[in-house]
């Protein structure tokens, strides 16, 4: 009960504003990595798929990016940057925490599901190189649930304060 009494809404409100960079972070770092070990596998067999493989490895980036975009739109709805969120009280805190959950829950989810799906694209790309578009199309179905989380905190947000 402490935290509550020394930072009040604005803390809960930090927190979830962290979470909405952080965990769709994780997965887009962890996600980009993976595709990145098996475009690299591919790449030493041959090397002239390297640009295709860089595409599909981006891909699951984009979560982070999504995140990062919730965070700082959060920081400055709530007043964050300019120092008018310190007096915020609990109950608009837990809305903006609550505002940044999808991003972090669904961005991180759909980081981590988008990257397999790339990954398995990348054998597409080894085995049919005329047809690895058709991954990318897979891909870009898991990236859609990650504009949805996108747009369900964006507008969360817009009504927390």
């Amino acid at each position: 009960m402490k935290f509550f009494e020394m930072f009040g809404g604005f803390g809960i409100a930090m927190i979830g504003a962290a979470l909405a960079v952080l965990l769709p972070g994780i997965g887009s770092a962890k996600g980009t990595g993976w595709v990145g070990e098996a475009g690299a596998g591919l790449c030493t067999q041959e090397p002239e798929k390297f640009g295709k493989a860089l595409i599909l490895q981006v891909i699951p980036g984009t979560q982070g990016l999504y995140g990062l975009v919730i965070w700082f739109f959060a920081m400055l709805n709530m007043g964050a940057l300019d120092g008018t969120a310190i007096n915020m009280d609990l109950t608009t805190g837990v809305r903006y925490f609550v505002a940044c959950l999808p991003i972090a829950i669904g961005g991180m989810i759909s980081a981590f599901a988008q990257a397999k799906v790339a990954v398995a694209s990348i054998n597409i790309l080894a085995k049919k190189p005329d047809d690895w578009s058709k991954g990318m199309i897979f891909c870009i179905t898991v990236e859609f649930y990650a504009i949805l989380a996108l747009l369900a905190s964006f507008l969360m947000i817009l009504n927390a304060g």
